[in-house]
């Protein structure tokens, strides 16, 4: 079997096909991961029954532990998103905040929404409200699109049940973990959106959109749920998985205890959610909750096989000796504790900007890294949280012409493909930059 150097080499050579098929020659993720489990495998010196066997059961293990959870969490966001609550909820951060503090309010209106809702559709959603809010307050119509983009992205890549975080606390073998993952997702939440929102304040004074570019808001007002109903199918699943990850931290006991802990294992916690969602509905129309759950599910497939995919490739990665390699490199000092997190960031941040997709960056790296963990001392509830936030960091850094989500912002912001660049794209970059230093600040003080 491969060692050493040769080892490291087939390890490069894997990632590099892996960007290469899906972005060059557009072949999809699913087909190059297991591409590259196969071709690692072999070439590693594994026996052809032996990788069949790895990739199977890395599929399938990663399946049985995240997999519901991915399903659940997007019916919830499409739910959200097809009856307005999302707006709903965006509704009442500005009138929480005030349209004097606009920029700021926008940012945690896209943080909160991004939470259940892709950012693809977050912004789709409340691009017209966007617009609205300009026209209103007088903010110049880029700032308002980069404290919103920037806040429905920084929770879209660290905050559960968004399927990228979701799917790397999986390969790290922390799906038991997703209340830490959740809290310190919001914890590094919080200094993204601060860069978010100043960057945006900085942008205000330089780029303008002229008045011929902005469209008159339409007049019609649309019926939207009541705010209780629409915090429900977010929060509450949020506060059960939060609440049962700190009693398992504490070592509480007792029935009240325990069975908090069973509700809040995030399989039941998001199927509350779900049924929490149903009341969202006016009326029941079976119609409507077929569609949209069918929508859910159109949704979840493709990162289900993605996610499981990685999971196959991270499971055959684990297989080779590149663990002791490792344990070798970092008895030997050659690689410092300090440089892991940025070392793990590039990485993703790598994949992102080669490829475009924040889900797949976060899944690759994820499964590439998942066996090292454990050599690198990085296996606490708290470490493996950071290291999804390091993970999602990266994700996000940067996005560009190659991500769906550039062109959204760019279409439905009414801006220019160049001001796209020198906004949005460098806010990404800034964004990404200091989640990871508020990672490490975390670890430091952990």
């Amino acid at each position: 079997m491969a060692t050493g150097f040769p080892l490291l080499i087939l390890l490069l050579l894997s990632l590099v096909f892996i960007v290469l098929t899906s972005t060059v020659f557009k072949l999809h993720p699913f087909l190059s991961l297991l591409l590259a489990s196969v071709g690692l495998g072999l070439s590693s010196g594994m026996s052809l029954e032996k990788v069949i066997q790895i990739i199977t059961g890395g599929f399938g293990s990663l399946m049985a532990g995240i997999g519901l959870v991915i399903v659940l969490g997007t019916i919830i966001g499409v739910i959200m998103e097809k009856t307005g609550a999302a707006e709903r909820l965006a509704q009442f951060v500005l009138q929480l905040f005030g349209i004097k503090r606009l920029i700021p309010a926008v940012s945690v209106m896209g943080g909160l929404v991004g939470i259940p809702v892709f950012c693809d559709s977050g912004f789709i959603i409340l691009s017209q409200l966007n617009k609205k809010l300009a026209q209103l307050s007088g903010k110049g119509r880029i700032s308002l699109n980069l404290a919103l983009a920037g806040g429905l992205y920084a929770t879209h890549v660290l905050v559960p049940p968004t399927p990228g975080p979701l799917a790397a606390a999986g390969n790290l073998g922390a799906e038991d973990e997703l209340g830490m993952v959740i809290i310190i997702g919001l914890i590094c939440t919080i200094p993204a959106l601060v860069v978010s929102g100043w960057w945006a304040s900085r942008c205000k004074e330089t780029i303008e959109l002229s008045e011929d570019e902005i469209t008159p808001p339409s007049s019609e007002q649309k019926h939207l749920p009541p705010l209780t109903t629409s915090l429900l199918p977010i929060f509450l699943p949020v506060l059960l998985i939060a609440l049962a990850s700190i009693l398992k931290i504490m070592a509480v006991e007792g029935a009240i205890s325990s069975t908090i802990i069973a509700i809040g294992n995030p399989n039941v916690a998001l199927l509350i959610g779900v049924a929490c969602a149903f009341l969202l509905f006016e009326k029941w129309d079976k119609t409507h909750v077929m569609d949209w759950i069918g929508k859910g599910l159109t949704q979840a497939g493709p990162i289900l096989l993605i996610t499981c995919a990685g999971g196959a490739f991270g499971a055959v990665i684990k297989e080779t000796p590149v663990v002791a390699l490792f344990q070798s490199l970092t008895q030997q000092g050659a690689i410092s504790e300090i440089w892991l997190f940025p070392i793990i960031f590039l990485l993703a941040a790598g994949l992102k900007t080669s490829q475009g997709s924040s889900t797949a960056s976060m899944v690759i790296t994820s499964s590439m890294i998942a066996a090292l963990l454990p050599v690198w001392g990085l296996t606490s509830s708290i470490d493996m949280a950071l290291v999804v936030v390091v993970i999602g960091a990266g994700a996000m850094t940067v996005s560009h012409a190659n991500d769906s989500y550039f062109w959204v912002v760019n279409n439905f912001g009414g801006m220019k493909m160049q001001q796209t660049y020198r906004t949005f794209t460098v806010a990404t970059l800034l964004q990404g930059i200091v989640i990871l230093l508020a990672a490490m600040g975390l670890k430091l003080i952990f």
